[in-house]
């Protein structure tokens, strides 16, 4: 398997965890698309932080905590630098 594809797949299975809204049944293909996309473009955990917010507050006119938003980016921006340090 092609080393970014592995790495897309563990920024979705970080975000398939998160469940921010407590949904239990998955329900966030498109912005876990959405924020992977995010992930490729961001390297600023805040930055990231701040569209992950936007994207899901779009979807489901809730607000996730900025704190919350700022955990999730920055373990997804963990596993960025992981995959870029990586031979």
């Amino acid at each position: 398997m092609r080393k970014e594809l592995q790495t897309n797949l563990q920024y979705v299975d970080a975000l398939n965890e998160w469940d921010p809204f407590q949904l239990n049944t998955g329900g966030y293909e498109t912005e876990i698309a959405d924020t992977v996309q995010a992930v490729h473009e961001l390297n600023d955990s805040k930055k990231l932080a701040e569209r992950i917010q936007a994207i899901y507050e779009f979807s489901f006119e809730k607000l996730i905590p900025m704190e919350s938003c700022l955990k999730m980016a920055e373990q997804l921006l963990d596993i960025k630098a992981n995959e870029s340090c990586s031979i």
